[in-house]
């Protein structure tokens, strides 16, 4: 049966492919999806993962049916993890394919491709390729029906992970919410291997792709507010937060704190370049200015970047960075393939905190030099009209410069904000710094007020 061309073309974004259930996303586009994989990366064998969403485990099958009638092994990991499908990918050393919509509602689903060693796939680098064969079904007869068989590397992965990032110290108490999503199937095995250095109490570590408690996205404050007062009540050292496929990572502090991810990157840039004196840290473009100045100062070099794991991922390769980090909660790692790992980012803040006499809020106190807003989500019609309007705004003014690397950066040596559209959602994203509280808070009244029509 033909795929609907507008379809195909909505749900193939920059980076992955990401569309609601049933009527974007469905088996046969998921069949078509791994047959057009494997000749588009030239596999023999491919490994597959998918997320605990109810869609998951028909269309990782339907897909692994398409690779293998395209002529290719491969090898099913189950229920995983994005960083799990990542080291299942680096470990094998074959290009894989992980079932999840990451933070997205339930209704939603999708595809993570990458070639072997996690190496990424977005529209530059083979994703247009695959759409436009999936578009012509136009994959070539194989010689041969590849075989399908499973491999749980679940146990791998929790020891490769430790063995990056070991946590030696003082014991601590720490709450990880897992909001229903894949951490509740990763982190009993990280942390079962712990038991000496943590005490874990977990928090909706059912697996259950309906988010029933709240939605898988700590980016959110109010995806925060039970993890925040678990820690606060139980006299926690940390929370962690993961997302729906657990590639994300946020911490909240013994005060019951949300930590900006800005000073979770500051954190691990430190760790890192410690290893590698002189490296190269990326951050993306909407990481505090604390981030570069940082890295600087510990004798590194930062290296600006877009938003997006495709984009970090390239750069990161291009520059032999050592480590990465998003505004979102993303970082990476070049001991683990350039990819990232919610999991491995938790394990370095675990550890540098067993190291350290105090509590986590005066573990970060020096690495957070300006008020962050974090990261605002506003619906919006017309987004190009609405960016252009603030472009014409802010940009006549004294002392601003402006730049399109990614979205509108507007910057002041006062302050500084970014407005980008979503890539998987009809959303524009506001991230605003400021010297101070009231400065940020100002400026973040302004932007929004152009963004949601209130000026």
């Amino acid at each position: 049966m033909a795929l609907d061309p507008a379809t195909v073309h909505a749900i193939f974004k920059a980076y992955d492919v990401r569309g609601t259930v049933p009527d974007q996303l469905d088996d046969e586009l998921a069949r078509a999806t791994g047959r057009a994989f494997v000749q588009v990366v030239g596999a023999r064998e491919v490994v597959v993962g998918y997320d605990m969403r109810p869609s998951s485990p028909g269309m990782a099958g339907a897909f692994a049916d398409g690779a293998s009638s395209a002529g290719a092994d491969v090898t099913m990991i189950g229920l995983a993890s994005t960083d799990q499908l990542y080291f299942a990918s680096g470990h094998l050393g074959l290009p894989g394919a992980m079932f999840t919509a990451s933070h997205n509602p339930a209704q939603y689903n999708g595809i993570k491709m990458c070639r072997s060693h996690a190496q990424p796939i977005g529209l530059q680098t083979g994703l247009a390729e695959i759409r436009d064969l999936v578009l012509a079904d136009g994959a070539a007869p194989a010689e041969r029906v590849g075989s399908i068989t499973e491999h749980d590397v679940l146990e791998a992965y929790a020891a490769h992970l430790l063995a990056l990032a070991p946590v030696e110290g003082r014991r601590l108490k720490v709450v990880a919410d897992a909001g229903n999503g894949m951490a509740g199937h990763t982190a009993p095995a990280v942390f079962g291997r712990l038991d000496d250095a943590v005490e874990l109490v977990p928090l909706y570590f059912e697996l259950d792709g309906s988010f029933p408690n709240h939605e898988a996205n700590p980016i959110e404050a109010e995806n925060l507010r039970d993890l925040q007062a678990r820690v606060v009540e139980v006299g926690a050292d940390i929370g962690l937060a993961f997302d729906g496929d657990a590639d994300r990572c946020f911490l909240v502090d013994e005060r019951g704190e949300a930590v900006s991810p800005s000073t979770l990157t500051a954190l691990i840039a430190e760790r890192e370049l410690a290893k590698d004196p002189g490296a190269t840290v990326i951050h993306n473009l909407i990481t505090s200015r604390a981030v570069p100045e940082i890295v600087t100062e510990l004798g590194g070099r930062p290296v600006r970047t877009r938003v997006g794991h495709s984009f970090i991922k390239a750069t990161m390769a291009e520059t032999d960075a050592i480590f990465g980090g998003e505004h979102s909660g993303h970082f990476y790692f070049r001991d683990f393939w350039r990819a990232d790992s919610g999991m491995l980012a938790a394990l370095h803040a675990l550890a540098a905190l067993a190291e350290h006499d105090g509590t986590l809020s005066d573990l970060l106190a020096r690495y957070e030099r300006y008020p962050l807003s974090g990261e605002i989500n506003s619906t919006v019609a017309d987004q190009a009209a609405v960016v252009a309007a603030i472009e014409a705004t802010y940009g006549t003014v004294d002392g601003v410069t402006l730049d399109h690397l990614d979205g509108l950066t507007v910057s002041h040596a006062d302050w500084q904000f970014n407005v980008r559209a979503s890539n998987t959602e009809p959303l524009l994203r506001l991230n605003v710094e400021g010297k101070d509280v009231a400065t940020m808070e100002a400026k973040r009244d302004e932007v929004l007020a152009h963004i949601r029509g209130d000026n």
